[in-house]
């Protein structure tokens, strides 16, 4: 099936182009410049970690400042300015070099997806680094608690083609209907942690690129009959819920 071709890049050679990441946490992490991946991981024990809204803002803010790769400051020190400055420190931002691009987004209540373009080297992989470990000590500090959130290393899968590009988006955007978060299509239109509602809206947030995978749509409503079509698929919304974490 394409989820299993998905989740296994065959041959050496392939593996090698892909740039996936390895299993060992010691060993040299390898992904390539200009590619697309779907990053994922989960908490320690599976335990929730952004199921409440300040934490949920959290990981989105910190995705949104930590894609450019030049940043003078730290999220934290940024986040105590007054709002004016904040705003004023972005838009310096967004004409600044990027270590990601991010195409599609869902955030569970105990793992995330990303589907991110690599922009510049070590991109995907400091942009990880940082957003993980910043979440953490917010989230440590909040909880009273101390040690890793997150298993290690994520993981990550390189996207080979335009076909699996399609079917990954949608995968990820119909993840809160195959986990039962949602009950229904209608709520992923205003729902903030996944960015399936950045591709039907007038205008997107600042830190989804929605052009890449909308060349292949004519319009707003073709990606909305693409991406819902199968949310009556009961053994897709299944694999959807089940195929990254297994084994």
């Amino acid at each position: 099936s394409w989820l299993m071709t998905h989740l296994v890049c065959t041959g050496l050679t392939h593996r090698e182009n892909c740039g996936l990441i390895n299993s060992m946490p010691e060993r040299r992490t390898l992904l390539v410049m200009g590619e697309v991946y779907h990053v994922y991981n989960r908490s320690v024990a599976q335990q929730p970690i952004f199921d409440k809204k300040r934490g949920q803002e959290r990981i989105l803010n910190l995705i949104n400042f930590y894609r450019f790769k030049s940043n003078s400051q730290r999220f934290s020190h940024f986040n105590r300015q007054a709002d004016r400055e904040k705003e004023k420190y972005l838009k310096s931002l967004y004409f600044s070099q990027k270590r990601v691009e991010i195409l599609a987004f869902s955030i569970m209540p105990n793992h995330y997806h990303l589907v991110v373009k690599q922009v510049c080297e070590a991109g995907i992989v400091d942009f990880i680094r940082i957003i993980q470990d910043g979440y953490a000590k917010y989230f440590n500090l909040k909880n009273k608690r101390s040690g890793s959130l997150f298993l290690s290393p994520f993981k990550a899968v390189c996207v080979d083609t335009d076909e699996q590009l399609l079917r990954l988006c949608r995968y990820v955007h119909l993840n809160e209907l195959a986990s039962y978060l949602l009950k229904n299509p209608q709520e992923l239109a205003s729902y903030g942690l996944n960015s399936y509602s950045d591709y039907i809206a007038d205008k997107p947030r600042p830190f989804v690129n929605t052009n890449i995978l909308m060349n292949f749509f004519k319009t707003k409503k073709d990606f909305e009959k693409f991406t819902l079509g199968q949310v009556n698929d009961q053994e897709e919304l299944g694999q959807i819920k089940h195929f990254l974490f297994e084994g």
